[in-house]
């Protein structure tokens, strides 16, 4: 089993303690003494309910204890004969000064925070070799996928933690038995660190094994993606033993590369990489080439194959209230991958579709090249469907693409889907215009892909309310 670390910060003892006694999904609390005014050691083990790593880290190494260094070393001396579980020490510090317990065993760090070091091998060999018996544990920058990937080669050194710090990172804190890491740590003491109940309740990481199929988001950035949280209850719900990641990258060959060796089986497809992967030799089934886009990769037997599920997930909203497109006079905001999908499914759907962007002349060059027709912008009020397929109301920016007073028609979708309401979908709520809003396809089209990995029926209801949940708790209005 997984375990999980939750780091505790304090500016004092009675801070550390009441700290160190609320932690809740975690295996083991680390308590930091760097940067509590008020030292005891005794008082930081005393009664503690759950083992724990006692650090002091240094400032040269990142931390907060500015002091002498025989101090801090005393500090962590005294932890290892008072027989805390684990006592951390840097690599370069001077570990002869603190003592031995056998019921206290070492972690012996070493951070980097200005990248990935080109000598990641030696160095963790080198740790390993000044200790046998101590769990090794090399924190270092990650900056690409790249990184992750040398990560998992070259730490293989027995007893470990491995921690990419930065957001390609994050499988590394998600999945550490991918690393062989001993645990993942939890808070925000450190770059990119994801709290305890995110990973025990989103990302199941206590369940996680070399069983665990896993499946990824990728693209950049991700922060502001409900598909982890979607996917990830949907898996729980149905209690399928599989992890959905976020593996940030602009670099379409460079996610397949990594997920290649991690063993990715499946993964959602975000800007900027949803036109990338014809040109690495990704198989295009015929909806991604007739959308000129893939939002979800599968990897079958004979490789990598790319499907859209942006049109099936725009329509299911439509297709639900019974809206009549046939013949309907549709108008497209923006033209973007988003007004293509949307255009596609409309026009197949025996829809008239008309496009309207700020830049008229791209409007109408994807007008031509779909089919359809082009208008000024903004279009003339009096349409049946108004579609917004730009970025505007995307939160924090509560704006909208067009002025109210243009918000005369039948029916208003807006694919922005945080927050639920944005302004465009408030005002024609106020003038009576049923709406639709961008959750329901961003539901739609993820049910689809959890369909296509997994073979099973995906619990729609269960994403729908991760996806709010998640907004919620994001700081994206519903």
């Amino acid at each position: 089993m997984a375990r999980i670390c939750q780091t505790v910060t304090a500016a004092t003892m009675a801070e550390l303690r009441r700290k160190r006694d609320a932690v809740r999904d975690a295996d083991l609390v680390e308590l930091r003494l760097d940067g509590v005014a008020d030292v005891d050691v005794a008082g930081a083990l005393a009664d503690r309910r759950l083992p724990v790593v006692v650090t002091c880290r240094a400032a040269w190494e990142g931390g907060r204890f500015d002091g002498a260094e025989e101090t801090r070393l005393a500090l962590l001396a005294r932890a290892i004969e008072m027989g805390a579980e684990f006592v951390d020490v840097e690599w370069r510090a001077d570990r002869g000064a603190i003592g031995t317990n056998p019921r206290t065993r070492l972690v012996l760090s070493h951070h980097d925070f200005s990248g990935c070091p080109d000598d990641l091998a030696a160095r963790a060999q080198a740790m390993r070799g000044d200790d046998p018996a101590a769990i090794v544990k090399l924190a270092v920058t990650v900056s690409s996928l790249g990184d992750v990937m040398r990560l998992q080669r070259d730490t293989d050194v027995g007893d470990r933690i491995v921690i990419g710090m930065g957001t390609p990172g994050e499988v590394t804190r998600i999945c550490p038995w991918l690393f062989g890491a001993e645990w993942t740590f939890a808070g925000d003491a450190a770059p990119g660190q994801i709290s305890a109940a995110v990973l025990n309740r989103q990302y199941r990481v206590r369940d996680g094994s070399s069983s665990t199929r896993l499946y990824a988001i990728t693209g950049a950035p991700l922060a502001h993606s409900a598909s982890p949280a979607m996917h990830n209850a949907a898996f729980g719900a149905l209690g399928i033993d599989a992890v959905y990641v976020p593996m940030a990258t602009a670099d379409a060959r460079e996610f397949l590369v990594c997920a290649e060796t991690l063993g990715v089986n499946g993964a959602s497809v975000t800007a900027p990489l949803k036109t990338a992967w014809a040109s690495c030799g990704v198989e295009l089934d015929e909806i991604a080439r007739l959308a000129g886009a893939a939002n979800t990769l599968s990897r079958s037997p004979d490789g990598w194959e790319a499907t859209n599920f942006d049109l099936a997930g725009f329509i299911a909203p439509l297709a639900e209230r019974v809206v009549p497109l046939h013949d309907a006079d549709c108008v497209i905001l923006g033209a973007g991958g988003a007004a293509r999908a949307a255009a596609l499914a409309l026009k197949s759907s025996g829809a008239r579709v008309r496009i309207s962007a700020r830049r008229q002349e791209r409007a109408a060059e994807l007008a031509v090249e779909l089919g359809v027709s082009s208008t000024p912008w903004p279009p003339a009020p009096g349409w049946d469907l108004l579609v917004n397929a730009t970025p505007a109301g995307t939160w924090p920016n509560d704006e909208s693409p067009i002025a109210r007073d243009s918000l005369r028609g039948s029916r208003v979708y807006d694919l922005v889907y945080h927050p639920r309401e944005t302004r465009l979908l408030r005002w024609a709520r106020e003038l009576g215009i049923p709406t639709i809003d961008g959750l329901e396809m961003l539901v739609a089209q993820a049910r689809r892909q959890f369909e296509r990995w997994t073979g099973v029926e995906a619990p729609t209801a269960v994403m729908q309310t991760a996806a709010e949940t998640f907004l919620k708790t994001h700081g994206h209005s519903l």
